[in-house]
């Protein structure tokens, strides 16, 4: 059953968002060669705690951090540790906070210094195809209708989106229903009502869209080694325009 929120519940979720937009933002400020992706997610903890939320991410399922830190070819589910980031690198920073009964979740993908034009490119068409998406997170429409726009877009710009994760429903419980495929046909799945919560979350790959999923059972990376990135944040269903409950300024 997908929950649908009274506007108690969307204020409640509109405070949680702002918490983990801001742990999504000072993640991002951090980005640059020398850093240890484990210096980024004890960032990520402390800000979310000293908000008087706890990490989403922490212990879900056994995860072992706070954020989900992917570098390069890792898609999503990159735990942090004492890898430095160097010049040249990307990194998908995925984010969680927990405050007062919900959720927010959001993700983005950072240059780390000078890039390569086609990873620029990479970042910039998945950024860009979350916003195609959610043109169509209107009430009336189908869940589909936003994953079909999102594949359409990338694939037009000659990348490929992943299929075997996907976005998903947020709320009281990280992962609620519905689920939110970033491709497929339109005019499928459930229908978008007012008071819906979902997390819409591009995953996209230069080569590829197929990954694999390494043996810590939680880092996956593209098959064929190419760059990914990753782009997400937390949307209410209203009656009009689709409001972004993750938003910070230039994210």
């Amino acid at each position: 059953m997908i929950p649908i929120k009274n506007e108690r519940e969307i204020s409640m979720m509109r405070r949680a968002c702002r918490i983990t937009a801001a742990a999504r933002a000072l993640a991002g400020e951090m980005v640059r060669p020398g850093v240890t992706t484990k210096e980024i997610d004890k960032a990520v903890h402390d800000y979310i705690v000293s908000q008087g939320a706890t990490p989403s991410f922490l212990d879900y399922c056994g995860y072992p951090a706070s954020a989900c830190i992917s570098v390069n070819n890792t898609v999503i589910h990159g735990i942090p540790d004492g890898r430095v980031l160097k010049d040249g690198d990307i990194v998908s920073i995925d984010v969680g906070a927990f405050y007062e009964g919900f959720h927010g979740d959001c993700a983005a993908t950072f240059a780390v210094g000078s890039i390569t034009p086609e990873a620029q490119k990479l970042i910039d068409v998945t950024k860009q195809s979350f916003f195609e998406g959610i043109k169509f997170a209107r009430q009336g429409n189908r869940v589909s209708d936003i994953g079909h726009a999102v594949q359409e877009y990338v694939e037009a710009h000659g990348l490929s989106v992943v299929r075997q994760f996907i976005g998903h429903g947020v709320g009281k419980e990280l992962h609620e229903e519905p689920e939110v495929p970033n491709f497929g046909k339109p005019g499928r799945g459930p229908r978008l009502i007012k008071g819906m919560t979902i997390a819409v979350e591009p995953m996209v790959n230069i080569g590829t869209h197929l990954v694999e999923v390494l043996k810590d059972g939680w880092t996956t990376v593209t098959a064929d080694g190419k760059l990914s990135a990753h782009y997400e944040n937390t949307v209410l269903i209203t009656d009009g325009e689709p409001e972004i409950l993750t938003v910070t300024e230039g994210l």
